[in-house]
């Protein structure tokens, strides 16, 4: 009778570690296997990316697709123009540098997100402020922005390729 009580004990214990075993072994991390790039923090498995970055680990420069020269058009409510702009990296991985802007040398910095980009209020010239937004498409960018200066404003889109 002994015998047979240390031998149901035992067979208890035993499947009570089996079952604890199978219970806790499948609540498994996510996130264990994943390294996120750039600052980027891992949650339930995705990434999380800090502003300026983009991809499955935030491995990519959201404004790496806007780096490069572009030919275009120009309709503006002042008239049209053709012709290029450059644009550069900014020294802030969020930003880049639109230089030319409305065929003027005039260079606006613009923040990047994802496949669109704003151009917060700034002075770009002599008394001459911009502020606008755009986005890209493959190769296609376009801009729409305005520039204030003391005789008025003039609202104009820029259509470019690379």
């Amino acid at each position: 009778m002994k015998n047979l009580k240390s031998i149901l004990l035992a067979s208890l214990l035993t499947v009570g570690l089996f079952s604890s075993v199978v219970f806790t072994s499948c609540d498994q991390d996510a996130c264990k296997d994943i390294i996120c790039a750039n600052g980027g923090v891992c949650t339930d498995g995705s990434c999380a990316c800090p502003s300026g970055y983009e991809g499955t680990l935030c491995e990519t420069l959201s404004r790496a697709k806007f780096i490069g020269v572009f030919n275009g058009n120009e309709t503006c409510s002042a008239g049209t123009d053709t012709y290029s702009l450059t644009i550069t990296a900014n020294s802030n991985d969020a930003k880049f540098n639109i230089q030319n802007l409305y065929n003027d040398n005039l260079t606006a910095i613009a923040d990047a997100n994802g496949t669109s980009f704003t151009i917060p209020s700034q002075t770009v010239g002599v008394g001459v402020t911009a502020t606008g937004s755009g986005s890209i498409s493959g190769n296609t960018i376009t801009i729409t922005y305005t520039l204030t200066d003391s005789s008025g404003s003039n609202t104009c889109t820029f259509i470019g390729t690379k």
